[in-house]
C-alpha cells in the first residue's frame, strides 16, 4: 500500500498539488453566513455607495475605474468592473460617433480651410467667431 503507482489518485481533477485551503476567518465568515441564511459573499459594502455595476457612464466612471486597484478585487468585483468598463467604452463610442456624425452632416460641413461658410468656427450648437 506504501507503493506510490499503486496509491488511489488524490487529485482526480487532473491536479498537480494540494489544493489552497481557505483561512479559518473566511471558513468562519462562510459559516456565519450560512447559519443566518444570507449568500455566501460579502454584500453590504454595497450600503456604502454606488457599485461599479450601477455607476453611470461618464467622468464619474471613468475616475473609479482608473483608481480602481484591480489586485485587490474579488472575482465577482473584477467581473463588475470589466463590465462596468465596458459600458464606459460604449458609451464613449456613442459620443465618437454622434461627433463623427455631426462633423460630416451637410449643416456643419467645414470648408478646407475650417470655416463655414459664413466664416464662423461653429462650437456646440452655437456659432463663434473665428477671429475670437
Amino acid at each position: 500500500m506504501n507503493d506510490p503507482s499503486k496509491r488511489p489518485n488524490a487529485y482526480p481533477q487532473g491536479l498537480d498539488g494540494p489544493m489552497k485551503a481557505m483561512s479559518p476567518g473566511v471558513v468562519d465568515f462562510l459559516f456565519r453566513q450560512l447559519v443566518a441564511g444570507e449568500p455566501p459573499e460579502d454584500v453590504h459594502w454595497r450600503r456604502e455607495g454606488t457599485v461599479l455595476g450601477d455607476q453611470q457612464p461618464g467622468a464619474e466612471l471613468a475616475r473609479r475605474l482608473a483608481e480602481t486597484d484591480l489586485e485587490s478585487l474579488t472575482p465577482v468585483e473584477l467581473f463588475d468592473y470589466v463590465r462596468a468598463a465596458q459600458r464606459l467604452c460604449a458609451w464613449a463610442d456613442r459620443m465618437r460617433e454622434s461627433a463623427v456624425a455631426r462633423y460630416c452632416s451637410p449643416e456643419t460641413a467645414a470648408k478646407p480651410d475650417g470655416k463655414n461658410p459664413d466664416h464662423t468656427a461653429t462650437f456646440g450648437n452655437r456659432p463663434r467667431d473665428a477671429s475670437a
